[in-house]
């Protein structure tokens, strides 16, 4: 099973850049975006539905144009769920969850702090509240895969300039303890790409100011977490930086899971 994660950073946008040619050709059962930056009606034209999937989207509803997430999958998923439970986060269109079977694949984007003091309070919000959302679901006994945005590094591997950003939201130290903390060793969630590349330092995001992505000034912030679970059925992952479609790139693993 291939699974594509990509933080679209408008996905209108990302479709002028060819998105969905390169994504029709990449061979993935399932594609998860955050940053549609669209309502959902705007997304109908068959230039958004590459053939043979199926899309589903979670919009946002205080501001439109703003957030949003989706999933794309080949096949019809067992269930959907758009909300956690708190209108605040729920309604800025920042959860989708497409349940096969027992697998649980989750569109996910997390909010950035970077904007001001009041974003990044809700940031630390978000993160108090879904600690023990993300604590039930691992300990539920189904498989999940939770795609996304987080906007949070982890380590010093994932960021070009570490020193000059530990006061910068997305490199705060109290973020990194929290998502650290989540993917404790032997008992958390399992990085996919950490778990098959132990010292790799690739990045997902790179600032459109002073040349960032020319210069791989860049933060791994996009992330596939899996449950213990899938730990063994970790293949191969990639991150492709170019063709350029947005900010981020996509990231897609292999699991040896059948779709």
């Amino acid at each position: 099973m291939r699974i594509v994660s990509f933080n679209a950073n408008g996905l209108r946008s990302a479709a002028s850049k060819g998105f969905f040619d390169w994504f029709a050709g990449h061979g993935a059962d399932v594609l998860c975006v955050q940053e549609t930056k669209a309502q959902e009606h705007q997304l109908a034209d068959a230039a958004f539905l590459p053939a043979g999937y199926k899309a589903w989207f979670r919009d946002a509803t205080t501001k439109k144009g703003y957030s949003g997430v989706a999933i794309y999958a080949r096949r019809e998923p067992d269930a959907l769920r758009t909300a956690l439970g708190w209108d605040a986060f729920d309604e800025e269109g920042r959860y989708l969850e497409a349940r096969f079977g027992n697998l649980s694949v989750v569109s996910m984007y997390v909010p950035s702090g970077s904007s001001g003091e009041l974003r990044q309070g809700f940031k630390f919000d978000v993160m108090r509240w879904l600690e023990p959302i993300l604590q039930q679901w691992l300990h539920s006994g189904r498989d999940y895969v939770l795609c996304g945005d987080w906007n949070i590094v982890r380590s010093e591997l994932d960021i070009r300039n570490w020193k000059s950003n530990q006061k910068n939201s997305g490199c705060l130290p109290q973020e990194r303890d929290w998502l650290n903390g989540l993917c404790r060793e032997g008992t958390g969630w399992v990085d996919a790409y950490r778990a098959l590349h132990a010292e790799g330092q690739d990045y997902t995001w790179w600032s459109n100011r002073g040349a960032a992505r020319a210069k791989n000034v860049g933060w791994r912030i996009d992330y596939q977490f899996v449950t213990p679970s899938l730990r063994d059925k970790l293949r191969a992952c990639a991150i492709t930086p170019a063709p350029r479609f947005s900010d981020h790139a996509p990231f897609t693993v292999d699991y040896d899971v059948q779709p």
